[in-house]
C-alpha cells in the first residue's frame, strides 16, 4: 500500500514534461523541497526582502512559475548564466527557456514578472520630475535596456515641468550600431508637444563610455531640436557595467 501510495505522489508531482528525482522526495513520498518553501516563504513575511540573495529572491518568484520542482537549482543556474537578477529579468524568452528546469511556459511567465515591473518603474517616474530623479531614469532604463544584446535607442519625452509624456523606442540597430534619425526625433517632439527630452541608448558590449559617433549624433540632435524650444537636458549610455552620463562628462 505505502508503495503505490509513493508511486502515486511521484506521479502527482510530475509537471511540464519534468518528473521529479527519487532523491528529492523524503521518506514520506513527499518533495524535500516543500518545507524550504514554507520556511523560505514565512521568512519573507516576518522580515520582507532584506537580507535575502537574489538567488532567494529569483526562488520564490519561481515557484509561482515551476510548482512542482526545487527552484533552488533553477535559480542558481539563472544568475549563473545572466549574471544577476536584472540579467534575468532582461534576457529574451528563448534564452530563458533554454535553461534547464524552465521550459517555454515558465520563461514566459517570468518575462510577464518583468514587464509589469517595468511598467511600475514607469509609473513611478512618470510621477516625479525627470530632472531631480536621475537614480530613477537610471534603474528604468538599465531594467529595461543594459541586457539587451543589439543596441536601442530611446528617448523620454518632458513636459514644461520636465515630467514624462512618453517614453519610446525610435531606433534597434546591431550589436554595436544604432540608426538614429534627428528629423524624426524632433518631430515626434513636436507631436507629443514636448518641451525637452532625455536620450538614452545601450551598449550591449558592457561600456558605457560614449563613442565619437554617439557624441557627434547627440550634437546634431541638439542643434536641430533648440530653434523649436526643445531641450536636450542629457543623453545616457546603460551598460551591463554601468553607465555614463553625457551631460555628467560635460560632452554636451
Amino acid at each position: 500500500m505505502a508503495g503505490a501510495q509513493n508511486k502515486h505522489i511521484k506521479s502527482a508531482i510530475k509537471g511540464d514534461g519534468f518528473a521529479e528525482p527519487d532523491e528529492h522526495l523524503g521518506p514520506a513520498g513527499i518533495p524535500r523541497y516543500t518545507g524550504h518553501r514554507d520556511r523560505l516563504r514565512a521568512r519573507f513575511r516576518k522580515s520582507g526582502p532584506d537580507g535575502f540573495a537574489e538567488y532567494e529572491l529569483l526562488e520564490l518568484l519561481l515557484y509561482r512559475f515551476v510548482p512542482r520542482r526545487d527552484t533552488k537549482p533553477i535559480a542558481r543556474a539563472l544568475l549563473a548564466k545572466f549574471g544577476s537578477l536584472a540579467g534575468v529579468l532582461g534576457a529574451k524568452v528563448n534564452d530563458l527557456a533554454k535553461v534547464s528546469g524552465m521550459g517555454a511556459s515558465s520563461a514566459l511567465d517570468l518575462k510577464v514578472a518583468a514587464a509589469v515591473n517595468g511598467r511600475i518603474l514607469k509609473q513611478q517616474m512618470s510621477e516625479k520630475t525627470i530632472l531631480g530623479s536621475e537614480a530613477s531614469v537610471i534603474d528604468y532604463c538599465t531594467a529595461l535596456m543594459a541586457h539587451e544584446t543589439v543596441e536601442q535607442f530611446r528617448m523620454l519625452f518632458l513636459d514644461k515641468k520636465n515630467r514624462l509624456i512618453e517614453d519610446e523606442v525610435q531606433q534597434q540597430g546591431t550589436i554595436n550600431h544604432t540608426p538614429v534619425y534627428p528629423r524624426e526625433v524632433v518631430k515626434r517632439a513636436l507631436e507629443l508637444n514636448a518641451t525637452a527630452l532625455v536620450l538614452v541608448h545601450n551598449h550591449p558590449s558592457g561600456d558605457p563610455s560614449p563613442s565619437v559617433a554617439d557624441i557627434e549624433m547627440t550634437r546634431v540632435i541638439i542643434d536641430a531640436a533648440l530653434p523649436l524650444g526643445i531641450i536636450v537636458h542629457d543623453h545616457i549610455i546603460i551598460a551591463k557595467d554601468g553607465h555614463a552620463s553625457m551631460k555628467g562628462m560635460k560632452l554636451i
